[in-house]
């Protein structure tokens, strides 16, 4: 799996069936670089191969070997973002996005309909040739004889990771990932779930962010950049307080975390703010875990947003089983989206009736869907367009922002 990507350097992830000492081969130029990463059964045998003093812009061909170099394992390439900034308008490019990732898997699921819906989405993302995927929680499903144990938690990411439908998109774009509670314990966790350091611990072997949790080293959140645009990866369940809790401080993301996110919106010149997060945040429907049923909070992080009048933010959510866009109007006429995209794979729900009075009429999506934006036009015209796609790869439907 292609991990993060920046000017200068790159993640390559991979899991092999076997402890063991890897090799993984490139050309820098006439030179031949060679890393070495050890495989071992206490990280379910995954490695990080980091390649760095690389050139901007540049493409370059890998292979990974057993330590001999007489078997090669997997081959591929990449390239390197593009150095534009004070020389050129940035490149154009496509994020694809989902949440909700359902793999059946017969001797741990529940009895009666399979809550799988099939694997055929994922070859229709590879073919929109996006540059990279963002996956936004519920990105596996950890099972009741999984969340109970470490060996259960890394059987579970095994088990998606290994899936032949995932394969080539693995390998043809670079990946980055948030987590929902499905990721992070059982349905609906939160901050007190017991093996929360085991699911973060998994979550770090497994995928290939170039950060986690900058909060102190506690949770997931991160943030990167792409081209033009800067991403903020948010982490709603380390600091997540019980649904049913009445007394003391109701929270989501709390305060840390929303004065950390404030503070680098407020600091950052990208054309477009991408701000990641399991579930609904704008969403006017106080239902399930939407934002919505913690308003307090909801509305602390809204009225940030509006005192400090940050522009071009853009929520990504997933969760829902369902997709939708909803866009919220401050006082001052602020415009901040929140693009919901669910399902990849896993049962889709119509809840087109729940009370979003926020929602963008004609973007409610009750089958399963994936999500691309793609950012194009010069620096100071630059727009993203929002579009929903089906399991076949059809367009459902596209919002078109421009900067402001």
């Amino acid at each position: 799996m292609l991990g993060y990507t920046t000017m200068k350097e790159v993640a390559i992830w991979c899991q092999f069936e076997k402890e063991g000492d890897y090799i993984l081969e490139f050309k820098k130029g006439t030179e031949e670089i060679s890393l070495q990463q050890h495989a071992s059964k206490e990280k379910a045998n995954t490695a990080h191969f980091i390649l760095t003093d690389l050139l901007p812009g540049t493409s370059y061909n890998y292979q990974i070997k057993n330590q001999d170099k007489t078997v090669v394992f997997a081959e591929g390439s990449f390239t390197t973002q593009k150095l534009w900034q004070h020389r050129e308008d940035p490149p154009n490019f496509k994020f694809a996005i989902g949440s909700c990732t359902y793999f059946n898997d017969a001797a741990y699921d529940r009895p009666g309909k399979p809550y799988g819906k099939g694997d055929a989405i994922f070859s229709s993302i590879q073919k929109q040739q996006p540059a990279a995927m963002l996956w936004l929680g519920d990105n596996i499903y950890l099972r009741e004889s999984d969340w109970t144990s470490r060996s259960g938690i890394m059987y579970r990411y095994t088990h998606y990771k290994s899936q032949k439908a995932l394969q080539e998109l693995w390998k043809n774009m670079h990946h980055y990932a948030i987590w929902d509670d499905h990721d992070f314990g059982p349905n609906d966790a939160n901050s007190s779930f017991i093996n929360k350091n085991l699911t973060k611990e998994a979550f770090d072997l497994f995928w290939a962010n170039p950060n986690s949790g900058i909060l102190d080293g506690k949770g997931i959140s991160n943030q990167f950049t792409y081209n033009d645009i800067d991403f903020f990866l948010l982490d709603n369940r380390s600091y997540r307080s019980p649904n049913d809790r009445k007394s003391g401080n109701r929270q989501i993301l709390g305060k840390e975390q929303i004065h950390w996110l404030i503070d680098a919106l407020a600091s950052s010149n990208a054309s477009f703010k991408i701000v990641a997060v399991g579930g609904q945040v704008l969403s006017s429907a106080a239902v399930w875990e939407n934002h919505a049923t913690f308003p307090d909070e909801r509305e602390y992080l809204l009225n940030l947003l509006e005192e400090e009048q940050i522009k071009n933010v853009i929520f990504l959510s997933g969760d829902r089983h369902k997709t939708e866009l909803t866009k919220w109007v401050s006082p001052t006429g602020l415009e901040v989206y929140d693009y919901t995209s669910s399902p990849l794979s896993s049962t889709a729900y119509d809840t087109s009736d729940e009370g979003n009075t926020l929602r963008v009429e004609g973007t409610h999506v009750s089958t399963q869907n994936f999500g691309i934006l793609e950012f194009v036009g010069d620096l100071k015209n630059r727009q993203v367009a929002l579009q929903a796609f089906d399991t076949e790869g059809k367009l459902l439907w596209e919002k078109k922002i421009k900067k402001q």
